[in-house]
């Protein structure tokens, strides 16, 4: 050998598994630009509400349970928009309606508290969890007491499996929010009455020992009072 010693040549065996190497690189990273690019362009098609292009997007392998830079997933974006038809296109395709963002909203926890009746159902037939909750350790209930949504206090206190008397993490019940958070008029009279009938604990006190009786007493909410007194509250 005259300009290179036998150790300076690449044996063909080590040459191969390099090329391979760089091959086998080079692809993955079109993969990840692939995906990243299927990502971009599937979150603001939900952003826009563009069922089409949602569609063609999933058929071109996109991630239905993708998220925007904040953590939203899709889902979660179109039911902030109140975008019934994209969110029911998403859950039909496996999107997970209790995939939560970066403040722990998921799409089921959203609608609950938004009100939004039509998609607590859509969400209740596609897997619903009962035991993920808000940045308050809250259920979808509770807020939904606090803002004066009876449809949807109906829609969840009557399914027998969802936990009624959860506590979240100021102390307070869905019955302890509807009361102190509530302004005592007919639609939070009806709340109570209907949490009432669905059998909630109307004793559970707040952290400072205080019932929702005695809240509604301090209140003057005397409807309220009245159907406490009759369920047993002390």
């Amino acid at each position: 050998m005259d300009a290179l010693s036998r150790k300076d040549i690449i044996p063909m065996h080590s040459f191969l598994l390099i090329f391979s190497a760089i091959f086998f690189n080079a692809g993955n990273a079109d993969n990840k630009t692939d995906a990243l690019q299927l990502r971009e362009a599937i979150v603001e098609a939900v952003k826009a509400n563009r069922l089409t292009a949602v569609k063609s997007l999933l058929k071109k392998k996109a991630n239905v349970n993708s998220k925007d830079k904040n953590g939203k997933s899709l889902l979660l974006i179109a039911t902030q928009s109140l975008h019934v038809e994209m969110a029911r296109l998403l859950v039909e395709n496996g999107a997970d309606v209790n995939l939560q963002d970066d403040i722990f909203d998921s799409p089921f926890l959203y609608a609950g508290a938004a009100g939004y009746t039509t998609l607590v159902e859509l969400f209740l037939r596609h897997g619903a969890r009962f035991d993920v909750y808000n940045r308050y350790h809250g259920t979808a209930l509770i807020p939904a007491c606090e803002r004066g949504h009876l449809d949807v206090v109906k829609l969840l206190s009557e399914n027998p499996s969802f936990p009624i008397d959860h506590v979240n993490r100021l102390g307070w019940t869905a019955l302890m929010e509807a009361v102190v958070l509530g302004n005592g008029s007919q639609v939070y009279v009806d709340i109570v009455n209907t949490l009432v009938i669905a059998g909630c604990d109307v004793n559970i006190t707040d952290k400072d020992n205080i019932s929702a009786l005695e809240h509604a007493r301090a209140r003057g909410y005397a409807a309220i009072v009245q159907i406490l007194e009759r369920a047993g509250s002390q």
